[in-house]
C-alpha cells in the first residue's frame, strides 16, 4: 500500500496545482471580459478615453494593459494580461468588447 501511495501522491498533488492554476486563470479571464465591457460602455457614453480606460483598469487584473479605440460608429476596448502564476506561464489572457457610440445612434422615426 505503501508504494502505490508514494507513487499515487505526486499525481495527486500536480492535479490539484493545475486544477487550481486553471481556475485563477479563468477568474482573470472573467476579469479581462468584465473590464473591456465596462470600458466599452464608459466609451459609449462619450466619457473621455482616459476615463473609460480608468474604468476598464479598475476591472482589469493588476498590471492589465488597456487600449480604447473609435472605428467608425464603434468605441472598441482591448484588455490584455498575463495569466496568474509565475511569470504568467507564457500565457496572455485578451479580452475586446465593442459599443456603440451614443452620438452615432440616429432619431427613432415617429
Amino acid at each position: 500500500m505503501t508504494v502505490e501511495a508514494a507513487m499515487a501522491l505526486p499525481a495527486l498533488v500536480v492535479f490539484t496545482l493545475a486544477l487550481l492554476w486553471s481556475l485563477a486563470a479563468a477568474a482573470a479571464q472573467i476579469q479581462c471580459v468584465d473590464a473591456a465591457r465596462a470600458g466599452a460602455r464608459a466609451a459609449a457614453r462619450s466619457e473621455p478615453v482616459a476615463a473609460a480606460e480608468s474604468v476598464a483598469r479598475t476591472a482589469a487584473p493588476d498590471g492589465a494593459n488597456v487600449s480604447v479605440t473609435r472605428s467608425g460608429e464603434l468605441w472598441q476596448v482591448t484588455v490584455e494580461a498575463e495569466a496568474p502564476g509565475p511569470g504568467g506561464m507564457g500565457i496572455t489572457l485578451r479580452a475586446g468588447a465593442a459599443a456603440l457610440a451614443e452620438d452615432a445612434v440616429g432619431e427613432v422615426a415617429p
